[in-house]
């Protein structure tokens, strides 16, 4: 949706969500494209906006994955066939937030997130006690 908006903005010459109404798009259906573009064109959805570019410019270290567009249940999966059983939420977290090959966490934060979550795994769940692949309280 990005390249979308992007393209329309550069094809139209305006920011507007709204001066982009008659840009065509051949893989949607018009209602859908207008319906998004007055959406756009809240207030709630620009103050959004424009937050979300502050923050991933403030912080970019935040803004780094390793998986693109792939979703959470399609890493899952892949994951899955790869190991042979249900990935645990440790593995899957590491698969998406490891550089290839270099083995190192994509930021700071999410190395820190990954020693956290270990570290209160292993104060809540004695060894021996049986441990759900994910708690989402720790």
């Amino acid at each position: 949706m990005w390249e979308a908006q992007d393209k329309a903005a550069k094809t139209t010459g305006s920011q507007d969500p709204m001066g982009w109404m008659d840009y065509d798009l051949v893989w949607m259906r018009r209602d859908y494209w207008e319906s998004l573009c007055h959406c756009w064109a809240t207030e709630p959805w620009q103050e959004r906006s424009q937050a979300a570019k502050w923050n991933r410019a403030a912080h970019p270290e935040k803004n780094v994955h390793t998986s693109g567009s792939v979703s959470y249940a399609t890493h899952n999966q892949k994951l899955g066939h790869e190991l042979e059983r249900p990935p645990t939420f440790r593995e899957l977290f590491d698969q998406t937030h490891k550089q290839k090959g270099t083995n190192d966490y994509v930021s700071k934060s999410a190395h820190t997130i990954a020693e956290i979550y270990d570290r209160t795994m292993t104060d809540r769940y004695v060894e021996g006690t049986p441990q759900p692949d994910l708690d989402l309280e720790a």
